[in-house]
């Protein structure tokens, strides 16, 4: 600790004696566009709130505000016939050149009475209930998140507080395996190192966030634009690459060190933008020969060309690994009954075609490919004996096409196909062993490929009515061929502007979900068990409390249907144990005659950045519960019951910034342990009779974070020092039995998480 503070003060002063008493300027530019057809809006007006630099934007939509000082900034952005909008967290740099896309909503309303202030928050009217919009900037500075778009996401009270560990990502009530990633317009079936088998959570997020433009998340209620997801999607846009010239940035922190580089392309027609990034700790322990670390490299890239005014290519592509190697002696340290090796791979890219059709929409058409692999091999403690040894590929090919088209100032379509080719091979191997019911398993051998074609459509009209009132309704079809079977998912969307502040809003739709592919692989049969199916009704209010502050409140609740159940463990929810921490937990018998439910209200605030300061408030109360064989409802494994959020920050100047961020949630229910019959076989067996009857203790954090900018002639630094759980709170991460002491015992998560950081662009 002491040599982390002292190399962080060190830092600190050596830049800042380089950098004093110099006034540095750069340049923001950028692009005004028509939310709805990105046509270019001419004559757009951007100006820097409080200041009187501004620009107005070309036939080509674009704008450039030259000799800027460092510093944070808003823009004003206004056209004719257009919701006047605000973008914030603009980031001037020294000599540099900072881009903007900003979109522009048709103005709806009709008459004096009503002026819609809606500039810091504008609001898609197709998807108006539990939608948010993070900035790259907004997820770069959050304490506790280290860039990674799913921990900004957990500030929200719709997403379970479980563990800080994991970044899996439990959705009013969902597991982690019910949500869906875009990487413009690319399907993505993970964005996270050390991704779980089965689902979409993993450790850390693998996607560089300077790469990142804004971040879209949907809890609910989203649009029939989206398939073969229960509980939310992610849309992640990534920005161009600098058209003018050349630049660079290194990085050095929690995620390793790396690199990004950008620069135009055929004398401006489009840019290239590249990231690189390895881990270091790995390197640090091995030369120590102290403990294990993860080792972790990923990529991104996206490379932009305009054919012509009305059609750019796009080609996008990210990718990683990851290796640890858990020996044996640091599981004997920490009681675990098995050691080994856990690596995987991800890569995901492709090539996306976006036209503009003149004024009156545009189109949006990707065919890209995706591979996951997935490997485990462990053998047990006291043994010695192969127990795991996992060699599992999932890929696809995808092709996605989205068409939105004005019919008019206030009705428009948007309607699109998918589809998906899978080739999936598993290698997956479990050794005979004593399950946590206390009960043995017979070994599992299976080598198999399942190839599947799926296919979809969508359709959607929205109208605007007596400028208050949108409704949007749509439905979509999907085909999977792998089970034979088709569904019609029906959605619906309300929204009425009740004043120039307030908003009601509403959302009701179907929703389905082919079962993962972790299950499907272990027996053909299991290609007959129905699909998910869950119904989603959301209300709510926004109100502008004011013009930078907005206050949410939203009511919800999912029915869900036909989870697989496994008839020799009737009384537990599969879905959760296995798309949570995929942990080889066996299933011989499933049946599709589990249910569940979720309901809550939840609560928001959120300050954009004015005059410095920044936050967001959040809380929830909620229940998520499930229904096995036996008929009775029990709470589910991310049921906290009650979730609260509180960060934000102070910016006193172009130079300093502190920020904080404190989370709480209840204890979530584990099953406890049957003490006599685990000391019998020393072995963990849970104790059947008391299924999720009791509650880990709360879980809490809270994070901090400094940073400190330095500006010089053409180039600058950002230097950051974080806290993570820093009054080192013992959240628990499991109860079980240690079978090296032979009691039982305590896992905890993380203590106290020192970070530092170096950010220099040049």
């Amino acid at each position: 600790m002491k040599t982390i503070l002292y190399v962080a003060l060190s830092l600190l002063l050596i830049s800042s004696l380089a950098a004093q008493d110099v006034n540095h300027t750069g340049t923001i530019s950028g692009t005004v566009i028509d939310a709805e057809t990105q046509t270019p809006l001419v004559g757009a007006s951007v100006q820097i709130v409080d200041s009187d630099k501004g620009a107005a934007a070309d036939l080509d939509g674009r704008f450039m505000i030259r000799n800027v000082p460092v510093g944070a900034y808003s823009l004003n952005v206004r056209s004719m016939g257009y919701t006047p909008a605000i973008e914030t967290d603009v980031v001037v740099k020294s000599g540099k050149n900072t881009t903007v896309e900003i979109e522009l909503h048709m103005s709806t309303v009709e008459g004096k009475e009503v002026t819609v202030k809606t500039g810091y928050f504008q609001q898609n009217t197709d998807e108006p209930t539990s939608s948010i919009t993070f900035s790259s900037e907004e997820v770069r500075r959050a304490p506790g998140v280290a860039g990674d778009v799913n921990r900004i996401v957990r500030s929200l009270p719709s997403v379970a507080k479980v563990s800080g560990e994991s970044n899996g990502l439990a959705v009013r009530g969902g597991s982690p395996m019910e949500n869906g990633f875009y990487l413009d317009n690319i399907e993505v079936p993970n964005i996270n190192h050390f991704a779980v088998f089965g689902s979409t959570g993993g450790g850390l997020g693998m996607i560089q966030i300077d790469l990142i433009r804004d971040v879209d998340f949907s809890a609910g209620g989203f649009s029939a634009a989206y398939g073969d997801r229960l509980s939310s999607i992610m849309s992640l846009s990534l920005r161009e690459g600098n058209r003018d010239k050349f630049a660079a940035q290194l990085d050095f922190g929690m995620m390793g060190i790396g690199s990004v580089l950008e620069g135009p392309l055929g004398k401006g027609k489009g840019s290239y933008l590249i990231s690189l990034r390895r881990s270091y700790i790995d390197l640090l322990t091995k030369i120590s020969s102290i403990g294990v670390a993860p080792r972790m490299t990923d990529g991104q890239a996206k490379i932009v060309y305009d054919l012509s005014p009305s059609n750019r290519i796009s080609i996008i592509g990210m990718g990683g690994d990851d290796w640890i190697d858990y020996d044996k002696e640091t599981a004997g340290d920490d009681g675990n009954d098995m050691y080994g090796i856990t690596e995987g791979s991800l890569y995901a890219g492709g090539i996306n075609w976006r036209s503009l059709w003149n004024a009156h929409g545009y189109s949006n058409t990707s065919l890209s490919y995706r591979r996951i692999r997935f490997g485990g091999f462990y053998k047990e403690y006291k043994s010695d004996r192969e127990m795991l040894n996992n060699e599992s590929v999932e890929s696809a090919i995808q092709f996605r096409n989205v068409n939105t088209l004005r019919l008019g100032g206030n009705h428009k379509t948007e309607f699109g196909i998918e589809a998906h080719y899978y080739e999936n091979d598993y290698d997956y191997y479990m050794a005979d062993y004593t399950n946590l019911n206390g009960d043995s398993t017979e070994v599992e051998d299976i080598d198999t490929t399942i190839d599947e074609t799926t296919v979809g459509a969508f359709f959607s009209y929205s109208a605007t009515l007596f400028g208050r009132l949108t409704a949007t309704a749509g439905a979509r079809l999907d085909y999977y061929d792998y089970s034979e079977r088709s569904h019609v998912a029906p959605r619906f969307a309300l929204s009425y502007q009740l004043s120039d502040r307030t908003s009601f809003n509403l959302a009701t739709g179907l929703y389905y979900q082919q079962l993962p592919f972790a299950i499907l692989m272990k027996r053909e049969e299991y290609k007959n068990l129905k699909d998910l199916e869950a119904q989603h009704y959301v209300a709510g209010i926004k109100h502008l409390l004011t013009a930078n502050t907005q206050l949410t409140i939203e009511g919800y609740y999912k029915q869900y249907k036909n989870y697989p159940i496994d008839t020799d463990q009737p009384n537990y929810f599969l879905i959760d144990e296995v798309t949570y921490q995929f942990s080889g937990v066996p299933f011989n018998n499933l049946v599709s005659e589990g249910k569940g439910r979720s309901y809550g209200v939840e609560l928001t605030v959120q300050k954009k950045l004015t005059e410095g300061i920044y936050g967001l408030a959040s809380g929830g109360w909620t229940r998520s519960e499930y229904k096995a064989l036996d008929g009775v409802w029990r709470p589910r494994m991310f049921d906290n019951r009650f979730v609260f959020t509180c960060e934000g920050g102070w910016q006193p100047n172009n130079k300093w910034e502190f920020s904080t961020r404190w989370v709480i949630g209840g204890g979530v229910p584990f099953t406890p342990i049957d003490a006599a019959a685990s000391a019998a076989i020393n072995h963990t067996v849970r104790d059947d009779s008391r299924i999720n009857s009791e509650r880990y203790s709360a879980y809490h954090s809270l994070n901090i974070r400094a940073e400190r900018r330095f500006n010089f002639k053409s180039s600058s630094l950002v230097a950051y020092l974080s806290f993570w759980n820093v009054y080192s709170h013992k959240n628990v991460a499991q109860v079980y039995w240690n079978e090296v002491e032979q009691k039982e015992d305590t896992m905890y998560q993380w203590g106290i998480l020192p970070v530092l950081g170096l950010e220099y662009e040049f």
